[in-house]
């Protein structure tokens, strides 16, 4: 992505904030404003992560290091869909209501979804072959298996996120009342739920790649 799209992306997440905020102050929808804002922190660090960038090995780490905490923020917004059953989006009729506020809460909630998991995968791609090439390895094949390893990584933040209430910021500010609960979340439903979200992202993933593509002439 070149510098002007990534100033573009800066000013629509911009925009699109202060929309969310003007839109959705009061609950229940009101989280979609800091879920959003907290989904954009990864897109921007991944901004600044590349191939032979940062140069320093030591700070390139750092921040893939600090990518991956904020990471799990973006794909967190499908689980966000979930509360698209709060706008009750059925009549007495059995059939989908059309009123305009509901319509409207769930364009605000599926345009931050989707806008924000293209992006956070352009930059799980982006961080992935930086990565790669960061510790000499070659082929397809390992890249592939970072992507799947961050992959992961990702789904175990957001079950963290979702279901221990946990925000990244936490992790900062006090890890220490954390330590326990992430040694005790371990168990078949939310394994299940870890291998079904990495799925999900991986469908994602790879459909866009197939879709970036070049055709053969």
């Amino acid at each position: 992505m070149n510098a002007k799209n990534k100033w573009l992306v800066r000013a629509l997440f911009l925009v699109w904030i202060a929309l969310l905020y003007s839109y959705l102050k009061q609950p229940p929808f009101n989280f979609l404003v800091l879920n959003t804002f907290l989904a954009f922190i990864p897109i921007e660090l991944s901004f600044h992560i590349d191939v032979g960038k940062p140069k320093n090995g030591f700070l390139f780490w750092i921040m893939v290091i600090v990518w991956l905490l904020f990471y799990p923020n973006t794909p967190y917004l499908l689980t966000d869909l979930f509360h698209l059953s709060l706008l009750n989006p059925y009549g007495v009729n059995g059939l989908l209501r059309l009123d305009d506020i509901m319509w409207l809460k769930f364009t605000l909630l599926l345009v931050s979804t989707i806008f924000s998991t293209l992006l956070g995968l352009w930059g799980l791609d982006t961080v992935a072959t930086a990565i790669t090439a960061r510790v000499h390895a070659k082929g397809l094949l390992i890249k592939h298996g970072v992507i799947v390893v961050l992959t992961i990584l990702a789904s175990v933040g957001i079950f963290i996120g979702r279901f221990l209430r946990i925000h990244t910021i936490y992790l900062f500010l006090t890890p220490e009342l954390f330590i326990k609960p992430l040694m005790n979340m371990w168990s078949r439903p939310a394994i299940v739920f870890i291998i079904l979200l990495t799925i999900v992202q991986l469908v994602f993933y790879y459909t866009l790649k197939l879709i970036q593509k070049p055709q053969a002439k």
